[in-house]
């Protein structure tokens, strides 16, 4: 299908537009979960974040979570995540893992889980598949069976329940309802891993590790114990935001297995962080910088940090996109770093497809930055593979 750059490629409607309630413009597009146009929420008014603030209040209540990071006096402090969560008795973390019954309590530990597990024959659908050895059979033969695409082999993916961020357009929702989490002991992890000889690779993802990081961990660690003479990579996405520590002993699991770690950096400007994802994502990009100077150069051709950023329509565009590349750029251009298509999900239905022109502004913003720049999910705007997309950005340039 051939698409021309001047049209909005949007679904379910041609053509969406709706008033901000701050500065009153009819814009292309403002949600109705926030009600506010992405220049005001840049303003970081006390007005806009108000309207933020009830957006995130009416989607954390239906799932009985804390409006924001609980900040009780005297309360248990819990230190997983940047949030800091200090709860009073009887109160919940910002994930809903951990709670305060007059001691600090958690559905996860570093002994047990509470996820689901399943297999995704490569080539899976990770993001990272563009540049991984099981996508691409790099890093053969130390890490990769094959010098190709790793076929007849499977990716481990673990999806963990609770998230340490509400991100209004999340595309795994499911994972706020906790009680269909399966409690999972690290020996049961890693005898899973170790049954099965075709699995070469582990995916923590959710929600997101952060709150469930001593357990994804340690399991690593008894599964790679489990499997000494088999290659297995163990892989990390989230939104980054962990405790520093755990981050670093994460990284460095991944860089000694050929793994890799993916950052979700969401967005730049701090309050559109507040808006999208309900919290602050400071942590996100100090952790990146960590892993980008520390990890990044002691396996530069087989990379362990990559980032992605979900091109939101109307929201996450190329400003945003142009100031998280170049901060990645400041640490090293060959960092890879994929824009991914959004699609209508969770609080945010009644937004589109990412538009192509949106897409397109992204990309070259980013590539003035950045030397491997990937587009996924090019499918759902019409677009065949990154050649083809790449001929639309030049175009458009």
């Amino acid at each position: 299908m051939g698409l021309t750059l001047g049209r909005w490629w949007t679904t379910p409607r041609e053509h969406m537009e709706n008033r901000c309630k701050i500065c009153g413009e009819t814009k292309p597009f403002i949600t109705e979960a926030l009600g506010v146009c992405v220049d005001c929420i840049r303003e970081a008014s006390s007005k806009s974040m108000a309207y933020v603030s009830e957006g995130h209040r009416t989607s954390r209540s239906i799932h009985g979570l804390p409006i924001s990071p609980p900040r009780t006096e005297g309360g248990v402090q819990c230190n997983l995540c940047a949030n800091q969560c200090m709860m009073g008795e009887g109160e919940k973390g910002f994930c809903g893992v951990r709670w305060n019954d007059g001691r600090l309590q958690s559905l996860s530990t570093s002994d047990s889980g509470l996820l689901h597990a399943y297999l995704d024959p490569h080539v899976t659908n990770c993001c990272g598949a563009w540049f991984c050895p099981g996508g691409t059979g790099a890093g053969y033969p130390e890490f990769c069976y094959s010098s190709n695409t790793e076929r007849g082999y499977q990716n481990l993916s673990v999806f963990f329940y609770g998230c340490n961020f509400n991100c209004l357009y999340c595309q795994n929702s499911s994972h706020k309802d906790l009680n269909a989490g399966t409690r999972m002991t690290v020996d049961e992890f890693a005898g899973i891993v170790a049954g099965n000889p075709r699995v070469s690779c582990i995916c923590f993802f959710g929600g997101s590790p952060e709150p469930q990081l001593p357990f994804a961990i340690n399991a690593s660690k008894k599964a790679i114990e489990a499997c000494k003479e088999r290659i297995l990579r163990i892989c990390f996405e989230w939104n980054g935001c962990g405790d520093t520590g755990l981050v670093k002993e994460a990284a460095q699991l991944s860089l000694s297995s050929g793994g890799n770690i993916k950052f979700d950096l969401k967005c730049f400007t701090p309050s559109l962080s507040m808006a999208l994802s309900g919290v602050k994502n400071e942590r996100a990009y100090a952790n990146f910088r960590t892993i980008g100077e520390e990890f990044f150069p002691l396996r530069p051709g087989l990379p362990v940090l990559t980032a992605t950023t979900l091109m939101v329509s109307g929201y996450v565009d190329s400003h945003e996109v142009d100031r998280i590349a170049e901060f990645i750029g400041e640490i090293n251009p060959s960092i890879p770093y994929s824009l991914l298509v959004f699609h209508p999900d969770y609080r945010m239905m009644d937004l589109p497809i990412t538009p192509v022109s949106q897409a397109v502004d992204c990309y070259n913003a980013a590539a003035r930055h950045l030397e491997n720049v990937n587009v996924g999910n090019l499918h759902s705007i019409g677009v065949r593979n990154m050649n083809e997309f790449k001929a639309l950005a030049r175009k458009a340039a």
